[in-house]
């Protein structure tokens, strides 16, 4: 990893990554953030901050238009470092919601990979994320209730989005576990997909994401969460509005023409 790609405003990041390393592929736009402090992937409190840190840098650079976060070893993340709870101020632990959900302010597509344990923020840093893919080893699960406590990184509220407040309450207040094929029959999981085939269908994902428009892809990923909460009616007026703003894009008119010619589009983000 180049740090000088990494360069965020108000930050350098230190060499020394806490549990995690950073790997760019300029020659297909892509970032990785590979958690790897295996077996179990545990994430620290200052990881938590140092992925915010690393999400917003990678979003800043455009040598970058997909980001992937995936794990080293057969687990994604067994959750986080739980005495570590216990040593941070409250000041610091009502900051957790607000570093897990990085992923979705990004303005990129960002893609969580991953296989075996997903438990607590393993889980919700997952849930922020645009695309989950998972295999049949992969278990999702909030355990926080065998603590005494409850997510505390977003994990309820967006896992009530996706399936419900019955199914949400069954995972969150009996602390169950799911298994990929039935995140993936919930529709919390993108796909599902052969545990030996996560790499190859990770690869995939990234590259169709990458033959479509950045500009379009920003718009519709903001579009998108912004209108989560919103009435259908204000949700299409948005949608209108986007709509009328690409249409003055480079992007659109290249897109247009592409199709017309019957050849592939050459977008630049314009």
């Amino acid at each position: 990893m180049n740090l000088t790609q990494l360069a965020h405003p108000a930050i350098t990041l230190p060499d020394d990554l806490d549990g995690f390393r950073v790997e760019i592929d300029a020659s297909r736009e892509r970032a990785d953030i590979v958690l790897c402090r295996p077996p179990f992937n545990i994430i620290s409190m200052t990881q938590r901050e140092q992925l915010r840190i690393t999400f917003e840098a990678l979003d800043a650079n455009h040598a970058v238009r997909i980001i992937v976060i995936r794990s080293e070893g057969e687990h994604f993340s067994s959750g986080g470092d739980i005495k570590g709870f216990l040593e941070a101020t409250p000041e610091h632990v009502s900051k957790l919601a607000w570093n897990i959900a990085a992923p979705t302010r990004c303005t990129k597509p960002v893609i969580a990979a991953g296989r075996g344990y997903c438990f607590g923020v393993g889980f919700e840093l997952s849930l922020a994320c645009d695309f989950r893919l998972v295999t049949p080893t992969t278990l999702y699960a909030l355990p926080e209730q065998k603590l005494g406590q409850i997510p505390g990184s977003g994990g309820s509220a967006r896992l009530q989005k996706m399936v419900g407040v019955t199914r949400t309450k069954d995972i969150v207040m009996r602390s169950r576990r799911i298994s990929g094929q039935q995140a993936y029959d919930w529709g919390v999981a993108t796909e599902c997909v052969a545990d030996a085939d996560l790499e190859k269908a990770t690869d995939a994902l990234v590259d169709e994401l990458r033959s479509f428009s950045p500009i379009a892809q920003r718009t519709a990923k903001k579009l998108l969460n912004d209108t989560e909460d919103s009435t259908l009616s204000v949700s299409i007026e948005l949608e209108g509005h986007c709509y009328s703003r690409l249409r003055s894009s480079e992007d659109f008119r290249e897109g247009v023409e592409a199709f017309h010619t019957k050849r592939k589009p050459n977008f630049k983000g314009l």
